[in-house]
């Protein structure tokens, strides 16, 4: 059965008040925390009704997950391109430097998108991680990791689990700095420590 003009117009509508939606509760909560993010506030940043919101998301935890998937995709292309932007450079371009521009990109975008972040990995979002169920963009952001970090794995440790690990050191990294626990001036030191003592190469 084909789609009708007019409900193709109504399906791109909808798809742009969605996108709507989450950009004014990403925007919000990046200046003012998700606690400031209510349906009622986001309701009068777009300037619809709550009714209409609630045509779009059941409430503030579906609207967590699509930002988190958001944020998931943007991710992806930060590691991506942090991994790519070594590729080709002879010896500098090897396996620990790669790791390195990952661990790098994956921290400065921690600290510069706290509630992207949040949403991510610290707030109920809904959202099924490492099971069948995972969302498409959540495996993606995993894939890019695995594809940058896996070679620096070393020979008899499994690149997955690898990255896992890895992932979980950046993760601890990230959420430790972000609550004041680890001086600031020793950032860039404390993950070349980290990329140094997890690589085998």
């Amino acid at each position: 059965m084909s789609v009708t003009p007019v409900q193709e117009r109504k399906q791109r509508e909808r798809a742009q008040r969605e996108r709507l939606i989450v950009a004014a509760a990403r925007e919000l909560a990046e200046r003012q925390g998700w606690e400031a993010v209510t349906t009622r506030r986001l309701a009068e940043r777009i300037g619809y009704s709550q009714p209409v919101l609630y045509g779009h998301f059941r409430g503030k935890r579906e609207i967590i997950g699509a930002v988190a998937l958001e944020g998931a995709a943007e991710l992806a292309a930060t590691v991506r391109a942090a991994g790519a932007g070594t590729a080709g450079a002879g010896s500098a371009g090897g396996p620990r430097e790669r790791a390195g521009a990952v661990a790098r990109a994956y921290l400065g975008f921690a600290a510069g998108n706290p509630a992207l972040y949040d949403a991510l990995f610290h707030l109920d979002a809904g959202l099924a991680f490492a099971r069948e169920d995972t969302p498409g963009p959540l495996k993606d952001a995993f894939t890019a990791l695995l594809d940058s970090l896996g070679e620096a794995a070393g020979d008899g440790t499994h690149p997955a689990l690898f990255t896992e690990v890895f992932w979980a050191a950046l993760h601890g990294l990230a959420t430790l700095a972000r609550a004041g626990r680890l001086p600031p001036g020793d950032t860039a030191r404390r993950t070349q420590l980290l990329v140094e003592r997890l690589t085998a190469i």
